[in-house]
């Protein structure tokens, strides 16, 4: 936020809301086992349309609202750019051509389900995307630094909810009534708020 209290504006922006619908597509195409691990890095790093801390509180946010993650930060972000167009935009490049794939592959595997071979590579692919989402945690933590609750806070509500939902198998919704009001008083604390 600038002195003023708006945002500063993105380092790029998309240049029509086609722009959108062609990069969300494109990003769901490579994003096999979540797209968010994809997201950041085309969003942030290929494309400069956010910065990595704009990218992060996307993410919270899209993570505390009802429905896949990375379709409420397609929402948002195309919102952001050209309201409701740039949300149908980026919603519809992110789920019309995966869903034409995914209804292709049901198909395919409705017969070949019970081959022991592709059931290995399944549990593979598992392996794989929990690798990538670790890897992109890493490498989003940098971003935190800035973050009001400080580094120290951060980590210690992540491990918390990471142990409360991996851990000890308490739903999502649960795990947000349990550790999210605690983070919130926390930094409306520090940022001034509670004056």
């Amino acid at each position: 936020m600038t002195s003023d209290g708006h945002r500063p504006p993105a380092a790029q922006a998309p240049g029509s809301p086609r722009a959108l619908f062609v990069a969300f597509t494109i990003l769901a195409l490579q994003g096999f086992g979540g797209v968010i691990v994809v997201a950041q890095r085309v969003l942030c790093e290929d494309k400069r349309w956010l910065s990595r801390a704009e990218f992060v509180e996307l993410l919270s946010i899209g993570q505390v609202l009802p429905g896949p993650n990375v379709c409420n930060v397609a929402l948002m972000l195309g919102d952001r750019f050209f309201g409701w167009r740039g949300a149908l935009a980026a919603l519809g490049g992110l789920l019309a051509v995966p869903f034409a794939i995914v209804l292709s592959l049901v198909a395919v595997y409705a017969r070949w389900a019970s081959v022991p071979e592709v059931a290995g590579a399944l549990r593979g692919m598992g392996a794989v995307s929990a690798g990538l989402i670790a890897g992109t945690a890493l490498k989003l933590g940098a971003s935190l630094r800035g973050n009001p609750l400080g580094l120290p806070a951060c980590v210690a509500f992540g491990a918390g909810s990471f142990a409360l939902v991996g851990l000890l198998r308490l739903p999502l919704g649960w795990t947000l009534l349990a550790v999210a009001p605690a983070a919130f008083g926390l930094a409306w604390r520090r940022v001034g708020g509670g004056r």
